[in-house]
């Protein structure tokens, strides 16, 4: 089970910075922040002088985004289902079950919707268009991050310290393969894959082909979600209320910074969409 699922007091989540399109929280509503002049970090309750907060309706413990190109996707993790809202203004374009349960983390391969279910150890492929359930997979034991490497799902299983890869045509695992201790966010640059190591501070990068380690750096407190800007691997570290910026091609570490408060997840869109 996701350790940050286990509370629901709101008050101790954190601000979904502006830097990846997918965020989570817990009150039913999707929250988008429109830069309106000045840069600001939004946050779940109000949006800083120059943006615009708008709220839509959504499912209940909605949990993390994603966007289609023309949608944004929402889990709903209290009520197993996800929710397609249509970006341009937000309209409700329908709430689809996902034959799994606790939805969480969520990305898109071009065609299709993936949902990593958290309790039921599983992974639901849905069709962007329609909503449709076309498949669901078994993973490890509590699933989490998920990500798309072009050809491949990659899932990180929390409490088997592992990764799935299964081939996103048809679901067939490929291979599971060892990474460190509660693993969560999941990222592909376009070369490698990197995995967020949430019980033990670290962040391990591997080889997609064969899921063969090519290193691993230490960061900060319980890192947790990931984001690539084209030179650098972005992780937020939860306790620590930082995020630090890791060299892709060599694993050095070229900053952390603090943010107020907490950090989860991030983005680098406009209009920016967060679950809250």
């Amino acid at each position: 089970m996701n350790p940050l699922t286990q509370s629901k007091n709101t008050t101790i989540l954190p601000v979904l910075i502006a830097l990846a399109l997918g965020c989570f929280a817990f009150s039913p509503t999707a929250l988008e922040v429109t830069p309106a002049g000045n840069a600001g970090y939004p946050n779940q309750n109000t949006a800083p002088q120059g943006l615009v907060k708008q709220s839509f309706p959504v499912g209940n413990d909605p949990f993390f985004l994603v966007f289609d190109g023309a949608n944004i996707w929402v889990t709903n993790a209290g009520e197993d289902t996800v929710t397609k809202l249509r970006a341009s203004d937000g309209a409700n374009l329908g709430t689809f079950p996902v034959g799994g349960l606790f939805p969480e983390f969520i990305t898109f391969d071009g065609a299709n919707i993936w949902v990593s279910n958290n309790i039921s150890n599983n992974v639901t492929k849905l069709r962007a268009s329609d909503g449709v359930v076309l498949g669901t997979f078994p993973v490890g034991d509590s699933p989490e991050g998920i990500a798309y490497d072009g050809a491949n799902i990659w899932v990180t299983n929390y409490s088997d310290d592992t990764v799935t890869k299964l081939r996103a045509s048809d679901g067939v695992v490929l291979g599971v393969y060892p990474v460190g201790s509660g693993p969560m966010g999941v990222l592909f640059d376009g070369t490698s894959i990197w995995v967020a190591n949430y019980l033990d501070n670290t962040l391990v990068k591997l080889d997609p082909s064969d899921g063969s380690p090519l290193g691993t750096v230490t960061v900060g407190v319980q890192p947790y979600a990931l984001s690539f800007d084209g030179i650098k691997v972005w992780v937020t570290n939860w306790t620590d209320g930082t995020v630090t910026a890791v060299r892709a091609d060599n694993l050095a570490v070229v900053g952390t910074v603090p943010v107020d408060p907490a950090p989860a997840w991030y983005c680098l869109r406009s209009p920016i969409y967060l679950g809250c």
